[in-house]
């Protein structure tokens, strides 16, 4: 299991969204990491759902960064 914060984020995400943010540069993907656990430590809903399951909050918490990135 990764331990930095970018190898944790790019293990939250699926294989497709691994790819692309994987062909960034890395202080984009660090910034998309800083990003990700900037969204899991602010939004309650998540807390929630990272009692039932960790990596899906986690997942949740990329995705929410990668749409609003795209967007």
């Amino acid at each position: 299991m990764p331990t930095d914060t970018v190898g944790r984020f790019m293990a939250a995400l699926d294989a497709d969204q691994r790819e692309a943010v994987g062909a960034k540069p890395r202080a984009e993907q660090e910034q998309l990491a800083a990003a990700w656990e900037r969204e899991l430590e602010a939004d309650d809903e998540l807390d929630t759902l990272d009692e039932l399951s960790p990596p899906a909050a986690e997942a949740e918490a990329a995705r929410r960064v990668l749409h609003r990135e795209a967007g």
